[in-house]
């Protein structure tokens, strides 16, 4: 498996992309997943005044560098949710399939939606016209619609898809062959079956991977060994289904983000560590990725 790692993980250092690429490709990943969330939350990049400038830079940077852009996270939304923002939603996601297909990825991970009291039947049929309305798109440039086993919610009148058997469910009750699903480790470890059992029950629908951890009591998007994944559990059930994508990682918040601190409106001078030791956890996680692989004697470079 090839090492690949999200544009997410400097989020908080720069909304500008391509310098982030620039750091990403300095700590050793040559693979890169695109997040347009950070481009529609910021209102630049794909979503700025020059979307085909951008575009150009980041194929102009990817020749540079000698990288390449291999999946890609669509922006959060409502989608399920039918209000006056629906819509400018829909719009914005079948733009990042349009924007994949210039950029040569293949993958695009969507999120399903949730809206508080519908029962899951009602979760599934609504989602399934949300997805319908991105296929047509999907179909004309060729990029697969993955969607993602989210994080647990402890509201029981709220249910979204968050477990291996009922994404197995749902990408058969969608029944669309561009439709399949991203495997969140972080996500699966706040559940409690092993994540071997899980990957079983998804087979070679199991396109894309977001590799990152936790305590088992929150989504916090840690590094792996800095949680309480079991790592063998996740890569035996890797390789039992014969997963032969990237080994992506969305572990963006080794260090806290800020608006998990706790507050001290006096001074701020170490509230976000420096650059510099931000660009040491990102080599830190390639050796940490490297080492997974390496392990299980599947490390390709």
């Amino acid at each position: 498996m090839k090492l690949a790692t999200t544009t997410g993980d400097f989020q908080a250092y720069t909304h500008n992309q391509n310098d982030a690429i620039i750091k990403i490709n300095e700590a050793g990943f040559k693979y890169i997943d695109y997040s347009f969330i950070m481009d529609y939350k910021s209102s630049s990049g794909i979503f700025g005044k020059y979307p085909e400038e951008h575009i150009n830079d980041m194929k102009c940077l990817a020749e540079k560098l000698g990288v390449e852009y291999v999946q890609a996270h669509s922006p959060m939304g409502d989608p399920i949710v039918k209000d006056s923002n629906r819509q400018n939603f829909i719009d914005a996601t079948n733009k990042c399939i349009v924007v994949c297909s210039k950029l040569g990825i293949k993958n695009l991970v969507v999120h399903s939606g949730y809206e508080k009291g519908i029962s899951i039947e009602e979760n599934f049929v609504r989602n399934k016209e949300f997805y319908y309305e991105l296929f047509p798109t999907a179909e004309k440039y060729g990029v697969n619609i993955l969607t993602e086993n989210f994080n647990k919610m402890w509201d029981p009148q709220t249910y979204w898809i968050d477990n291996a058997k009922d994404m197995r469910e749902f990408i058969d009750f969608v029944n669309h062959p561009l439709f399949h699903c991203c495997w969140d480790t972080g996500h699966a470890n706040l559940q409690e079956m092993p994540q071997h059992e899980e990957l079983k029950i998804l087979g070679k629908d199991v396109y894309a991977l977001h590799v990152q951890d936790n305590p088992g009591r929150g989504d916090y998007h840690m590094a792996p060994y800095f949680g309480s994944s079991n790592l063998d559990s996740i890569m035996n059930g890797l390789l039992e289904i014969g997963y032969n994508g990237y080994f992506t990682f969305e572990a963006d918040a080794m260090l806290c983000p800020v608006y998990r601190k706790r507050e001290y409106d006096k001074d701020s001078r170490l509230l976000l560590p420096p650059m510099e030791i931000k660009e040491k956890t990102e080599h830190l996680l390639y050796d940490i990725g490297k080492h997974i692989l390496t392990a299980y004697n599947c490390f390709d470079d």
